[in-house]
């Protein structure tokens, strides 16, 4: 999901046309209280933020921002900017979004690897090593069908 946030006139327009290229849900938020909440109440994908909100209404810009979360933030001015530089600007977000969120997987399953094959030869040397202290009996042997005692037997 994308969150716009924007006072611009053009903000539903601007909301539509993100949906429509980009194919993910957009929410569009006029202002900073409007866009603490939806922060608050979704997780986005990429957050695009107006300057113009930013640079005027610095303490709530903060709030904004803490509520991210693992959204990315596309800062744009919507004075300057068209539409072909907010899709731009979106789908270049989104890509590394979703790049950044791959190398962290990749990342984390290496991890999980490693540890799992120190434990693993650590282990196995713990085991090595009693089975060559000589006090330790070997492995017991199998014990066939005819060996085995019964209730009956034993009464």
């Amino acid at each position: 999901m994308i969150l716009l946030i924007t006072p611009s006139a053009r903000g539903q327009e601007c909301a539509a046309t993100l949906k429509d290229a980009t194919g993910e849900e957009t929410h569009w938020a006029e202002n900073l209280p409007q866009a603490v909440a939806r922060l608050r109440e979704q997780t986005y994908s990429a957050v695009v933020l107006d300057q113009f909100l930013l640079e005027n209404e610095p303490s709530e810009s903060d709030q904004v921002l803490e509520h991210l979360g693992t959204a990315f933030a596309v800062y744009l001015n919507f004075a300057v900017s068209g539409m072909p530089r907010l899709l731009r600007e979106v789908r270049s977000a989104l890509h590394r979004s979703k790049r950044e969120e791959t190398q962290a997987r990749h990342s984390v399953e290496q991890q999980i690897r490693s540890e799992m094959c120190e434990s693993l030869t650590a282990m196995l040397l713990s085991c090595e090593l009693a089975m060559a202290v000589p006090e330790v009996p070997g492995p017991l042997p199998k014990k066939s069908a005819s060996s085995t005692i019964s209730p009956a037997t034993c009464g």
